[in-house]
């Protein structure tokens, strides 16, 4: 182990110099707070760091509660200049507490919920200067996928200053939001939503959530594979994508065979089964646990549960048993598998037999 000293004496000795010397202690700091407490595989987890940042959530909610009805009394919104005004005064609030809270702070929930701040910003502000509510009221949408384009546009940026995980997720919904405008203006709306995305509907919403879902796990793995320690902002990211593209995935297949029943039900679960040979592979236990939550969601409000309850009560105990001993079935599943997947840019297990 190389401590401090040792440091302080390798930049003595010029071997390193003193700025390199500051980035491994702070390498070295991140690992140890990234990993301190969990047990050896478990997954580096975090939404806010101490009651303090609930502190500061709750302020910031407050704040911009009073901020938007000053602004809006000073300014006015008789007409979208004016809305858009104030929009770009929020957006610049939420960027300055940004500077100190993300940059100089580091705090992780005033984070996300200046981001989402943000993001909501710059979806109200872009709607208020693009969008047509009269042409929507006659079921004319093409004055909407401007202001999400825009939206999603501007908290790409703010991702890019800010480095904020939950930020490149909205970014991704943001995508599939645009994908699914831009299709619905093409082809028209169905019945239902439910019917929008079965395989079976007419129209390109189910192979756009399997597209987009597919290339938000692409961009996800990249980040893994980039930090397979799970020490870096790239695994937050990384994390967040994943909780993202597991719903767009498994959701036009649960949409297309949960309501089918009997030997669906059956099919479902194994490709469930899929997801979960993946996950355990990839080490994300975020991107099973997204795909399995939406489903039982499907299957307890849209479906009522009428054709999916001993599926769920199989998935509980799935869940439950991969809880248990997710290490060494991982172990056991990835030892085959030394030889064909690059296990130096996924996060280590212990391959020897106990």
């Amino acid at each position: 182990m190389i401590d401090r000293d040792d440091l302080r004496a390798a930049t003595a000795a010029g071997v390193i110099s003193e700025a390199q010397a500051a980035s491994l202690a702070s390498l070295a700091d991140s690992r140890r707070g990234a990993r301190e407490g969990l047990a050896a595989g478990d997954e580096p987890f975090e939404l806010f760091r101490g009651f303090n940042e609930i502190f500061i959530v709750v302020g910031l909610l407050i704040l911009s509660s009073g901020w938007v009805g000053v602004v809006t009394l000073f300014v006015g919104v008789s007409d979208r200049g004016n809305g858009a005004l104030i929009g770009l005064l929020t957006a610049a609030l939420t960027w300055v507490l940004s500077e100190y809270f993300v940059i100089r702070r580091r705090m992780v929930a005033p984070a996300i919920a200046l981001s989402i701040m943000f993001a909501l910003t710059a979806l109200l502000s872009f709607g208020i200067w693009f969008a047509q509510p009269f042409m929507v009221a006659q079921n004319d949408f093409s004055s909407l996928p401007w202001p999400a384009v825009c939206a999603t546009l501007a908290v790409l940026v703010y991702w890019a200053r800010f480095r904020v995980p939950f930020a490149l997720a909205i970014v991704a919904v943001g995508l599939f939001s645009i994908g699914i405008l831009i299709a619905a203006i093409a082809r028209g709306t169905p019945a239902t939503w439910v019917e929008m995305f079965k395989l079976s509907a007419d129209g390109p919403f189910a192979w756009i959530t399997l597209v987009l879902g597919l290339a938000v796990f692409g961009v996800a793995m990249r980040f893994d594979m980039s930090d397979p320690h799970r020490v870096t902002r790239r695994s937050a990211n990384g994390f967040w994508l994943h909780v993202v593209a597991a719903p767009a995935l498994v959701n036009t297949v649960a949409l297309s065979l949960l309501d089918r029943g009997g030997a669906a039900n059956l099919f479902l679960l194994a490709i469930l089964g899929l997801f979960a040979l993946v996950a355990i592979v990839i080490d994300r236990r975020s991107f099973l646990i997204a795909a399995i939550g939406y489903i039982v969601t499907l299957s307890l409000t849209v479906f009522r549960g009428e054709s999916a309850a001993l599926p769920i009560l199989m998935l509980g105990i799935v869940l439950l048993l991969l809880g248990a001993f997710w290490a060494p079935i991982r172990a056991t599943l990835l030892r085959p598998l030394a030889g064909v997947l690059p296990l130096d840019r996924l996060p280590p297990v212990s391959l020897t037999k106990d």
